[in-house]
């Protein structure tokens, strides 16, 4: 009975003129909150959808994958607010000038191999605002190579290499248009891998026959390059130094690309940072008896040709030399030269220096004694005629020190570095025959040697 009657009661309230407003408002509200939820819902998936093709298209944006496994991304077009970038430049453009930055914002390098060497390369490259850099290396970041990377963290284990770097360097500068490529550097890719120009090479590889093909490659198409010798089983940091590849010494990998080289036509002509340190108690790791019993030892390399064992790495030797590298490039470049010394510490070679002047002196002057300390003749030899001889064409093996002018004592200010012929030559003609300077030297010879003196005398007062 109750039942009926509220029935009735609901059905007459639904039906009057105050009840049908209030479903339709009901109605309403439903329609539009139903509406409200389906547009955020798919608003959503919108932006879940966006930002997924966003990140593929950066990173990924070519689809095709290489032997490795690793993509080839291209890199969007970015612009940035200049006045930031001269901001964040400022202390280069202070030391390189306008024009010198401009140089390096406009360049194109190449860094192949991105493990400790090419890393920190990379990373101030990156940090000097080269315009475009190429990073090649088919490796994966391991937890063994975090103690000698410029950047990688755990995160980055099992990522490429030149991923890792890229997605840190645009971090700094995400203005510089980053290429980074997973590929093994090979001579038969070279011409791909190599396009488009570059303004140098930097060469961090580590395995000696792909680190000769890409130098000779580079030589024979005319690219400058720079390479990095062995960081390995080094410790001491004074010793690194840049010198042409026909000058270094006590550095194994050197020794092994200098032999292959020169079966290519090659001696000279390609600047290397090196170190002039004799290899201490590290060594290449030798592999387990268990390994050997297994067979097929050649089987545990990276990639055929490749070393099996492991050449112990001490940490910030390699970022020196990466470092060394990219502070070649970036003055290079710029337009702000430095003329390294052919070499330093050459001991051996101030010591016979030093004892062809005492022995000149003795013999042509009666003098048992030098005002000159082995200090001096490396001072000479290395800071003022750089390594190389005085007179033209410059020879850089077998030098010596002699007398200059015949009738002034020998000083800094009369010495002069040349080799042992050209001053066996010199001490005939005016030491013993007493000819003037000016009928043997041309004006040319005269004057690179008159600077040289005058360069003597300013530095002496800073030493």
């Amino acid at each position: 009975m109750h039942l009926t009657t509220n029935l009735s009661q609901f059905s007459s309230a639904a039906f009057s003129p105050t009840g049908r407003l209030i479903i339709v408002a009901l109605a309403a509200s439903s329609i539009t909150a139903a509406s409200i939820f389906a547009y955020q819902g798919a608003s959503r998936r919108r932006r879940t959808r966006d930002l997924k093709n966003s990140l593929l298209k950066d990173h990924f944006q070519d689809a095709a994958l290489n032997s490795f496994g690793g993509p080839t991304p291209s890199e969007p077009v970015l612009t940035w607010d200049e006045s930031l970038v001269n901001e964040q430049l400022a202390r280069n453009i202070a030391f390189l000038g306008e024009e010198g930055v401009a140089k390096i914002r406009e360049s194109f390098v190449i860094v192949v191999g991105a493990g400790g060497v090419g890393s920190w390369a990379v990373t101030m490259l990156v940090r000097s605002g080269v315009g475009k850099l190429r990073i090649i290396d088919f490796d994966q970041v391991t937890l063994s190579s975090l103690n000698r990377h410029a950047v990688a963290t755990l995160e980055d284990v099992g990522t490429p290499k030149v991923i890792a770097l890229k997605k840190h360097m645009k971090e700094v500068a995400p203005w510089v248009n980053i290429d980074a490529r997973v590929d093994l550097w090979t001579k038969e890719k070279a011409q791909s891998l190599l396009s488009d120009n570059p303004t140098i090479v930097l060469d961090a590889i580590d395995n000696i026959p792909t680190k000769a093909d890409l130098l000779h490659y580079c030589n024979l198409h005319n690219i400058d390059v720079i390479s990095a010798m062995g960081s390995g089983c080094k410790a001491d940091p004074t010793r690194v130094q840049i010198g042409d590849i026909s000058t270094t010494t006590q550095d194994p990998l050197s020794r092994a690309i200098r032999r292959k080289l020169r079966i290519l036509g090659i001696s000279s002509g390609i600047p290397v940072v090196y170190s002039t340190e004799k290899s201490g108690k590290a060594a290449l790791i030798p592999l387990q008896q268990e390994e050997y019993e297994k067979g097929q030892v050649d089987e545990l390399s990276v990639l055929p040709d490749f070393r099996v064992r492991i050449l112990p790495v001490l940490g910030p030797l390699p970022g020196i030399f990466g470092l060394t590298m990219a502070n070649y490039v970036i003055t290079r470049i710029a337009g702000y030269l430095v003329d390294p010394p052919i070499g330093k510490n050459r001991t051996k070679i101030y010591d016979t220096a030093l004892y062809h002047l005492r022995s000149q002196e003795r013999r042509l002057f009666s003098n048992d004694s030098i005002p000159l300390t082995l200090s001096d003749v490396n001072f000479l030899i290395e800071e003022i005629y750089r390594g190389r001889s005085a007179i033209p064409p410059h020879h850089i093996q077998k030098l010596v020190l002699t007398r200059w002018r015949k009738e002034d004592v020998v000083s800094i200010r009369n010495v002069v570095c040349m080799t042992k012929e050209e001053a066996g030559r010199h001490e005939v003609d005016i030491l013993q025959e007493g000819k003037e300077i000016e009928e043997i030297y041309t004006l040319d010879i005269l004057e690179i040697i008159e600077s040289r003196i005058q360069e003597a005398i300013e530095m002496e007062k800073w030493r």
